[in-house]
Parts: structure tokens; C-alpha cells; sequence
């Protein structure tokens, strides 16, 4: 069955008000099992409705849409961004401070939202399995072949689930039957990670290609898993296998990357290729991009945006400055040292942020500020420190901010309110470049963490783009100038705002040992897993809260 953003949007409609009646209504469970299997299957599109129920679940808690989720803490703990108090605003009860500083405590309410959220999606995508594996397809109008297609899409999605769970938290119980056990028991994170491996082992290759290589026909997937996403979930796993179970699992890393790279499986309507400059896979047309690999597909015209103006967005005077309709809380900023990290002549800090004086969309008329700054030209700065007050020198610190401190994020661009594909943008959950920086990083942990020539022409192709020509020759990498460290530095660069920093920390032993900006390091190992929420604990007596806590 082919979708378009119209399709979907109609789907995303009967699934949210089915999700909304039965979340505000208790009902018997027999009356309630005998309304989806009997009732509600009737067709193959009811059918997409239901399984395609968990992939829209996934934006509340996996894109940053103003839901303190995984986002949230994949980013504010890590060291690229931060959401410091701003004068009176921002101070939060210290959520943020916490993250920044690493002193959170298994009663944080958004780290118990993000919980309930995340287990939730995997409830959704249990129930999707247990209906749609005990269907009559005769009776819906669908083939066997097309059922097998949708149930590994969801065994796939299912991993994918559990994947970003263990990230954040490690050990947790593995749930496949809709509500049983009803107290199910913590497991060791090796036992989740063999989970998760042997359902996209087994699934990953069933996966449709959206690509038909032998007729050459494209396919369009919107909504749904494809053999390519399934394989960068793979490529994920394994390279984070080492840190994760402790055991280097280096050659399957670079095996499920090549299923990619060389378009054995498929791609977003054609074989994956990078995009070639910086800004179009973030662009407003970015729907059929052939980097991406694995998207979200928000649409306003189909009535759900990719609303990133909560978290990123300043307050509502740079509304003027983008030519938008969308302001935000003044929430995220760049943190300072990672805002240097970019080279000046790197096109991916003209273009990604939002720094120094702001005007007038298409004019020179100055934005003025609101705040510490009101009725003054406002510009961005490359510090969070009280400078109204005539800080011009101190480190600063997250209670120090103001309302223009931190370069600000402008790396998805809606487009003008005039612009037939006003935010239009999807949210690109993997792309090819990562796949490059995967396998590059597992050729390098295979030679002793040095570079080989592979791996230096896998990180200059995407690097390449961010530089102009007259540039390359000195900001190319070689072999000599290509190690760990400066891997991490590109990878911190060119995925920024991405929701991957946290994870790349943790793997290359960064993420409590390391000190940047106002944050010291901690050196406490079990600040690399979250608390199970203190009152998910107490509800269920089985689960085992994590070492520290």
C-alpha cells in the first residue's frame, strides 16, 4: 500500500482520536478486545491504522517537540547544549541544572514522563503485534505475505524501542504480551541487548526495500520501517556493543553498514547518497532526501508539524527574524566550548546556528530585545554570563544566563510564512552520513584506534561539504590527523542538535570523565544510566533500581 503525507495525515487522525477514547475511558476487557478484533479490522487500511499507531507515538518522545523525553536527555546532560536559568526565566524547580551537572535523582518528573512515554510506545506496538498476528487476512482483504510485511515492521519497531530505553536506562524488563506479566522483572542489560539483536537479526532482512532493485521500481514507505533503518539500527547496536555488553563487536558494525552504504537495502526512494551540501536533508523539502535513512514524517498541511520552536526557538521578538509564525521559551542554547569547536571557516556554523546580531528578516533593521536587553539591538553571544551587569570575563554558569546568551539552533528551516512548503520538514532519524562515521569508527577501533585510509574517506566525504573549495586542502583529514579524539570532535559537529551527543559520550568514556564548560566531571561511572523513576519502583516491587541511586 503506498502513502503520501495525505494518507498518513488521515491515518494519524483515526489513530490519535482512538488512542484519545481509550485513554479517557474504561472499559471491559472483553467488551474491549471484542471491539478491535471484531469491530475495528474490517479492512487493510484499519489494519495500517493500527500498526502505524506506534511510529506516531514516536515523535511525543523521540523528536524534540517540546516533551521532556528521550531527547531531552540524550542532549541536556551531554556537552553540546543546555537550557541555563535566563534572568527570571528558565529556572525550572533545577530539572536543568540537574541534567547539566549530573546530579539527578531517581524523582525527576520529566525523566518519569519520558519513561511513561517510552513504555508506552512499546505497549502500542504489543498490542499492534498481538491483533494483527491473530488476523484473518481473507477476511480484511490482505495477503499473508502483506501481514508478515507489517508484523516485522513491527518487531523491528519494537527493537527500536528497546534500543533507546537501554541507552538511557540499561536494565529494564522485556515486555512482549500486552500487560503480562503484570509486574515483569528487571533484566540485565546483556540480556535486553541479546533481545534486541536477535529480533532485527531475525526481522531486518524480511523489511521491504523501498527500492526495488530489480524493477527498478521506487517505493514509497512514508510511515513505515524500511530494510535500510532497520540495518542503521544494527550498525547502532553493534558499534555501541563494546560499552554496552562488553563485548567488540567491530566486524558486524562495518557488515550491517555495508548493507547500506553499497544499497543492498534500499534506501529513502532510492540508493542512499550523501546530500550534497549541508542544509537540504534539513530543509522543508526534505520528505524523499535520499541521505535519510529513517525519518519521522511531520507535515503542517497535513495538521502535524515538526514544532521544534518550544526547546529551540527565543522568545517571540525572533519571530521577526526567520519570517515565522512559530516563538519559543528560550530554552536551549549552544553551549560555549562547543560553539568553538567549529572552525570559523566551517560553513556548518554560518548555517546551523543563529549568532550575533539578529534583524529584520530581509532587512537591516535590528531585532530589539525584550529582557536584560529590551528596547536594545539584540544579539547572540558565545557566553552565558551576566553581561548587562558588565561580566564580560567569568566562565558564567547555568545560573547565570540572560536572554541572548548561547549561539542558538537554526539547523532545520522551516521556511518563510510565505513559503509553499512551510514547515514541511521531517525529522530525520538516521541518515547516511551516520553510517559513514559507524563504520569509520569501527574500522579505527580495529586497528588500535588509528585511522585507515577507509576511514579518512568516509569522514571527508560528508566533511567535505562544510567547507569551501578553497578551504578543503587544509581542513581535510589524513591518516596523521585523523584519531579518536578528533572523531569525536567531527562527529560532535556534524550531528549537533541531533540527539546523539549523550550516546557517543558514554561509548567513548567521555561522558562522566570529562569537563566542559561550567560542568566538572563527576567521574561517577553510574551517572552513564539513569534512575528507574523512584515511583515506577513503587508501583512495580519487581524492577531493580540501577547502581548510584
Amino acid at each position: 500500500m503506498k502513502f503520501t503525507k495525505k494518507h498518513l495525515s488521515y491515518l494519524l487522525g483515526i489513530s490519535f482520536a482512538a488512542a484519545s477514547f481509550t485513554a479517557c475511558t474504561k472499559l471491559d476487557e472483553k467488551v474491549y478486545s471484542d471491539l478491535n478484533k471484531q469491530t475495528f479490522y474490517n479492512n487493510k487500511l484499519e489494519v495500517m491504522q493500527v500498526a502505524l499507531r506506534p511510529f506516531t507515538h514516536m515523535q511525543a518522545w523521540l523528536a524534540p517537540t517540546g516533551n521532556s523525553a528521550f531527547y531531552y536527555h540524550a542532549e541536556l546532560s551531554a556537552d553540546q547544549q543546555a537550557w541555563p536559568q535566563k534572568g527570571r526565566h528558565g529556572y525550572d524547580s533545577g530539572d536543568h541544572f540537574r541534567q547539566h551537572y549530573h546530579t539527578w535523582t531517581a524523582n525527576e518528573s520529566r525523566l518519569r514522563g519520558a519513561w511513561e512515554l517510552m513504555w508506552s510506545g512499546v505497549g502500542y506496538v504489543n498490542s499492534a503485534l498481538a491483533d494483527i498476528s491473530a488476523l484473518d487476512v481473507a477476511r480484511v482483504g490482505m495477503t499473508e505475505d502483506e501481514k508478515a510485511d507489517i508484523l516485522a515492521q513491527l518487531h523491528v519497531l519494537r527493537a527500536y524501542h528497546y534500543l533507546r530505553i537501554m541507552d538511557l536506562w540499561g536494565n529494564v524488563p522485556i515486555v512482549t504480551d500486552v500487560a503480562l506479566p503484570l509486574n515483569p522483572p528487571t533484566k540485565p542489560r546483556a540480556e535486553v541487548f541479546a533481545f534486541i539483536q536477535k529480533e532485527l537479526e531475525d526481522f531486518v532482512p524480511k523489511l521491504p526495500l523501498t527500492l526495488n532493485q530489480t524493477a527498478g521500481e521506487v517505493k514509497n514507505n512514508i510511515g513505515q520501517v524500511s530494510r535500510a533503518s532497520g540495518y542503521a539500527m544494527l550498525s547502532e547496536l553493534y558499534l555501541n556493543a563494546e560499552k554496552w555488553i562488553g563485548k567488540p563487536m567491530w566486524d558486524q558494525c562495518i557488515a550491517a553498514s555495508d548493507q547500506i552504504i553499497t544499497g543492498k537495502a534500499g534506501g529513502n526512494g532510492g540508493t542512499p547518497a550523501l546530500s550534497p551540501d549541508i542544509n537540504s536533508l534539513f530543509s522543508n523539502t526534505n520528505d524523499r532526501n535520499l541521505e535519510s535513512l529513517f525519518q519521522f514524517q511531520f507535515s503542517r498541511k497535513a495538521g502535524f508539524s515538526f514544532d521544534w520552536g518550544g526547546f529551540f526557538m527565543g522568545y517571540d521578538n525572533i519571530k521577526d527574524v526567520l519570517k515565522v509564525g512559530y516563538g519559543g521559551w528560550n530554552a536551549f542554547v549552544v553551549i560555549p566550548s562547543a560553539f568553538d569547536a567549529f572552525a570559523e571557516n566551517d560553513l556548518r556554523k554560518k548555517d546551523w546556528f543563529l549568532f550575533g546580531p539578529q534583524y529584520k528578516y530581509g532587512t537591516k533593521t535590528p531585532i530589539l530585545g525584550t529582557e536584560e536587553f529590551s528596547g536594545k539591538p539584540f544579539s547572540y553571544v558565545n557566553s552565558i554570563r551576566r553581561e548587562s551587569e558588565g561580566d564580560f570575563t567569568s566562565v558564567g554558569g547555568m545560573s547565570k544566563g540572560e536572554e541572548n546568551s548561547g549561539a542558538r539552533f537554526n539547523k532545520y528551516k522551516s521556511g518563510t510564512l510565505d513559503d509553499n512548503n512551510y514547515q514541511e520538514n521531517d525529522y530525520i532519524i538516521y541518515r547516511l552520513t551516520e553510517i559513514y562515521f559507524n563504520k569509520a569508527e569501527a574500522l579505527m577501533r580495529k586497528n588500535g584506534g588509528r585511522a585507515t585510509a577507509e576511514a579518512v574517506e568516509l569522514i571527508n566525504a560528508s566533511r567535505k561539504r562544510a567547507f569551501k573549495a578553497d578551504d578543503w586542502a587544509k581542513a581535510q583529514y589524513t591518516a596523521a590527523t585523523l584519531n579518536l579524539d578528533e572523531l569525536l570532535a567531527e562527529r560532535g559537529r556534524e550531528f549537533i542538535f541531533e540527539g546523539k551527543r549523550r550516546t557517543d559520550l558514554i561509548r567513548f568514556d567521555k561522558f562522566v570523565k570529562a569537563t566542559w564548560w561550567d560542568h566538572p566531571a563527576t567521574g561517577d561511572v553510574n551517572k552513564e544510566l539513569f534512575a528507574i523513576p523512584a515511583q515506577q519502583i513503587a508501583i512495580n516491587p519487581n524492577l531493580v533500581q540501577n547502581p548510584g541511586y
